[in-house]
């Protein structure tokens, strides 16, 4: 066995080598999330172009074959030589890595694909790709396969004149991504995300993979403004107005839109150079404190705030807040690989000092608003202070300061909490055959009582004084809100363990609802899962099957005859399987099927979106929304 380790055991990876070998170093995963990447690393450089003011319209296509491209009025992507590596301009940019008009040298004043690897990274991760420039009456063309030049860069027709701009196709190569096939719903996503960010760009998505295509543009002359009243379209606004605020300080650019709603809940979204930052950062830390500070001090000022009384929090004002913070920075400096966090500190004295200003003047000249605000502020504080109280009986203590588990849990032996699993079952019949079945050493059971509370229609102090959420909460040993802290986890799996029927499917949601709100690291840490019991029992010459879907049962079937010999029960819920039915249908962890529910960050306004629309309390939003994914729902049974 040779084990040496000199010199020329160091590999030099040449060219896009490197991005071919180790993919999610350049865009995080070679996963779904990964392969759509591809597609806004192209659709970022065409949007550097309209945010320098060349360019007011994108077109991306999903081509039959799965391929994508991308279309621009741009300045298009020079064909000159480069002097420094002897080949013309767009090779440099498809070809070589950390190459690109972002370092400086005037290019971009700013832009979102900062790293200079956007297109190179494209072009090294597909099968092909062609790109053709329309510059000078001319339409100038390459070709690359897996990254390497295939011909020169040539000219291969004439255009008008006047007609500018790039079109960029690619197709994904399947040897690096797990899948290859394009999700219609999340390049929406973003691409409206993007289309807010920028306003008066339109940008056009079509899918023409089935024979009906489908189109949709995205313009908005009112960009962020537009942006909060999209996502406030499920909830009911207390005043009429967004509230804008925009302007320049030490060369970063601001914009703010918020507007408060009837919830209590809120959503805050943070964009540099339109690019998400999940994790906030420096423009986020200079918005919240000139909302809190601004706020505060016209209170005092208009005596809405008595001289004996406490300041409202920073949480007090935002309850129910609707806000889009975007900024464009010449030299952002990201926190982490994958740009979630800002650290320049630059930013936030800008926000800070902008939407000071800005909203100071709003609410003198608009007092019934800013009266409206304080009083929903006001009632939050109050009720924060008693959810206060009923937190502190919420909180675990030790055995010694006498706060048990709650009374029905039944907990398991097993005291590690990576061993441990809690199912959160519907109902005591349900709970009563769940306990018979279980693991004892390593699977705990809490049945709820019919359903929670929606807590998207709640304030914090109901919440807490809620006994289902309450012997959650204990349960979990997490805390919520503020006070939640992951490593008290007592179980690395929870389980959501309901009938598979319109009632399930309805405490489900509560639930998810009310993790999604308060302990939303179970979530992204992937802790939440989805018991998924099966519909129907197959039983045949006293072989028994199990079937968790209609195809499934089809096929049994068809495998063993249908014939007048097959007993087929229809499951209604898991009241009716025995405890030996439930474990090995949906207990047994060698044999269950369990669903991982995930999030993902970049979508992180349209779950948002989501849960409002099927939780608020307006009917039309739920109504359109049952409508337009009710041919994906399977196995409903009313």
């Amino acid at each position: 066995m040779s084990s040496e380790y000199g010199a020329d055991q160091i590999q030099i990876l040449e060219g896009l080598e490197a991005v071919r070998k180790r993919p999610g170093m350049y865009i995080g995963s070679t996963s779904l999330r990964g392969l759509h990447h591809l597609v806004y690393e192209i659709v970022d450089n065409a949007v550097d172009e309209a945010l320098a003011g060349f360019c007011n319209t994108i077109v991306v296509t999903i081509n039959p074959d799965n391929s994508v491209t991308v279309i621009d009025n741009g300045r298009g992507i020079p064909v000159g030589i480069n002097t420094k590596a002897g080949i013309p301009a767009v090779e440099v940019v498809f070809t070589i890595l950390h190459a690109g008009g972002k370092f400086g040298g005037g290019g971009y004043k700013v832009s979102g694909g900062l790293h200079g690897v956007g297109a190179s990274v494209v072009n090294a991760l597909s099968e092909w790709l062609e790109v053709s420039i329309y510059s000078e009456g001319k339409i100038y063309k390459q070709r690359y396969e897996r990254g390497k030049v295939i011909y020169k860069l040539k000219v291969v027709g004439e255009c008008e004149p006047e007609k500018t701009g790039t079109m960029v196709s690619f197709l994904p190569d399947k040897k690096i991504f797990e899948e290859t096939v394009f999700d219609y719903d999340t390049l929406k996503t973003r691409l409206r995300e993007m289309a807010f960010l920028t306003k008066n760009l339109k940008i056009v998505l079509r899918d023409e993979r089935e024979e009906e295509v489908i189109e949709k543009t995205f313009h908005y002359e009112g960009g962020i403004k537009e942006f909060v009243t999209y996502l406030n379209r499920s909830k009911t606004e207390i005043y009429p107005d967004i509230i804008y605020c925009e302007g320049t300080k030490d060369n970063v650019y601001v914009e703010v839109a918020m507007q408060h709603n009837d919830s209590y809940t809120e959503s805050t979204y943070s964009f540099v150079n339109n690019i998400n930052t999940p994790e906030g950062g420096t423009h986020l830390a200079g918005f919240k404190n000139a909302l809190t500070k601004t706020f505060n001090d016209y209170a005092r000022k208009n005596k809405l705030l008595k001289d004996n009384e406490q300041n409202l929090s920073g949480e007090d004002i935002r309850e129910g807040l609707t806000a889009i913070i975007s900024i464009k920075i010449g030299d952002p400096q990201f926190e982490g690989q994958t740009k979630q966090k800002l650290g320049n500190s630059e930013a936030r004295g800008a926000v800070d000092n902008i939407v000071t200003e800005q909203l100071t003047i709003y609410l003198e000249q608009n007092p019934t608003v800013a009266k409206l605000i304080l009083e929903k502020s006001i009632l939050a504080q109050r009720a924060r202070d008693a959810a206060r109280k009923a937190r502190d009986l919420t909180r675990r203590k030790t055995a010694l300061e006498g706060m048990a588990l709650p009374g029905k849990l039944a907990d398991c032996s097993d005291k590690d909490p990576k061993n441990c699993e809690i199912y959160i079952v519907e109902g005591d019949s349900a709970g009563g055959s769940a306990k018979t079945a279980r693991s004892r050493n390593t699977q705990a059971i809490l049945p709820l009582r019919g359903k929670i509370l929606n807590v998207e229609k709640a304030r914090l102090d109901r919440i807490y004084a809620n006994a289902e959420i309450k012997a959650m909460i204990t349960a979990f040993g997490t805390g919520i809100h503020e006070d939640f802290d992951i490593t008290k986890l007592r179980y690395h799996k929870i389980i959501i363990m309901t009938d598979a029927d319109v009632d399930g499917a309805h405490i489900s949601t509560l639930l998810l609802t009310f993790l999604y709100r308060f302990m939303p690291d179970l979530i992204r840490e992937g802790h939440v899962y989805l018991a998924q019991p099966p519909l129907y029992k197959v039983e045949r010459n006293k072989r028994v099957w199990y079937a968790y879907s209609d195809p499934e049962l089809n096929e049994i079937l068809t495998e063993v005859g249908r014939d007048g010999n097959n007993k087929i029960q229809r499951y209604k819920g898991l009241g009716e399987m025995d405890a030996e039915q439930l474990w090995e249908t949906t207990m047994d962890p060698e044999r269950r099927i369990l669903l991982k529910v995930t999030m993902n960050e970049e979508e992180s306004s349209e779950i948002d979106l989501t849960f409002t629309t099927l939780m608020g309390d307006k009917v039309e939003p739920r109504r359109e929304f049952i409508e337009t994914n009710a041919k994906y729902v399977k196995n409903l049974d009313v």
